[in-house]
């Protein structure tokens, strides 16, 4: 359930961009030319199959907050366009290479005559799902203010939803008759992303986890301690995990043990082999690579990960084990980076031989280096 193609419009820094999405994209450039603002486009993606889109878009500041701020006609009604296409979702015996579905949503302010909303709060004014299939477009799903049409078992267009709230979005609200859009949004609700962990003294980093079997890491990191014991007593291995921090900390192991009333992991040091360190006590740096272990190395990877900017609070000698658990995350999941260091770029591209994308500024807007106005990189 990868993503192959990405269109964002109206984003902050980003007027327009379109272009495709590789097993493990690396995203690099200097401040302030828009790497966070393609990272979050994603996250509205995901928040959008959650139905959670509008809360997110209030906590960036709303509407007229993260609304292109670049010039447009006097004619142009502003939205903000979110579109991801995905492939091997849908599957069937006609084609077992699967449909490559493309959800589209397109946000705007609320019309003046409309109740249905605050007067700054984010409106769905288009919504769609389409697959190819036999070089045309075939609509699976479509929603236009309040009413949603989708194609039933037999193919046939029927009115799912006539009651929607203009700050809903369809794909989070249908459910139940539309396995197509199932498909859809769960793919794109178990993407995960990870940005700057906690590391203070109150961080959930540094507190026991919930003796719960956890294959997957949590957004915040909470659960870190459950992820490590899900490998060691329920996988029962931990072989990546522990070659990982052995090769960022030469002769350190983590320990713990059978999970009680809570979960909890140690780490001990060659050079001070007295006693383990508990995760409270560990340094700023040493947990958050071990967060970023549990996300990279857990027992199941989410379909996508995404991780910005995960250099920060790392020393450079730790950069190369780092860039070795992202090259062995990208052979079970697809991987997207943003970074701004240097050090991090050359290894992932000694270890993967993929180079990184510069990101620039081009006309005043996002863009990605060697990208052309098609979408598609001249390389390809």
């Amino acid at each position: 359930m990868s993503v192959t193609d990405i269109h964002i419009a109206g984003y902050r820094s980003i007027h327009k961009i379109r272009f495709p999405v590789e097993k493990l994209s690396v995203m690099a450039g200097g401040n302030g030319v828009g790497k966070t603002n393609l990272y979050r486009s994603l996250e509205l993606l995901h928040a959008a199959a959650l139905g959670t889109l509008s809360e997110e878009i209030a906590r960036e500041g709303g509407l007229p907050s993260l609304m292109w701020a670049g010039g447009r006609k006097v004619t142009d009604e502003p939205r903000l366009v979110l579109e991801a296409t995905l492939d091997g979702v849908l599957r069937d015996n006609s084609d077992p290479d699967g449909f490559s579905p493309t959800y589209r949503i397109e946000i705007g302010f609320p019309d003046k005559i409309s109740t249905a909303a605050f007067d700054e709060e984010a409106q769905v004014k288009l919504e769609t799902i389409t697959i190819r299939s036999r070089s045309r477009n075939v609509v699976l799903m479509e929603r236009r203010g309040p009413s949603v049409w989708a194609r039933d078992a037999d193919g046939e267009r029927v009115l799912a939803d006539d009651s929607l709230l203009a700050s809903e979005t369809a794909l989070s609200r249908l459910r139940g008759g539309y396995p197509e859009i199932d498909a859809v949004r769960y793919a794109l609700s178990e993407w995960r992303f990870y940005h700057a962990f906690r590391t203070d003294a109150g961080s959930p980093l540094r507190r026991p986890a919930l003796p719960v079997t956890s294959p997957m890491l949590h957004s915040d990191g909470s659960n870190l301690a459950a992820v490590f014991a899900t490998l060691r007593f329920i996988r029962g291995e931990t072989r990546d995990l522990d070659a990982a921090v052995a090769d960022a900390f030469p002769g350190a192991r983590i320990e713990m043990e059978m999970p009680g009333r809570g979960a909890e992991f140690a780490v001990r040091f060659p050079e001070l082999p007295n006693r383990p360190f508990a995760a409270s006590e560990l340094s700023d740096g040493t947990l958050h690579f071990l967060a970023l272990m549990g996300a990279l190395l857990a027992y199941r990877l989410p379909p996508f990960i995404a991780l910005n900017e995960p250099e920060t609070s790392l020393h450079p000698d730790l950069l190369p084990a780092l860039a070795r658990a992202i090259a062995k995350a990208a052979m079970r999941s697809q991987v997207w980076v943003v970074t701004h260091s240097r050090e991090l770029t050359d290894a992932l591209a000694q270890e993967t031989g993929i180079l990184p994308r510069q990101v620039v500024r081009k006309e005043g807007g996002t863009w990605l280096e060697g990208l052309s106005a098609l979408g598609i990189f001249s390389e390809d």
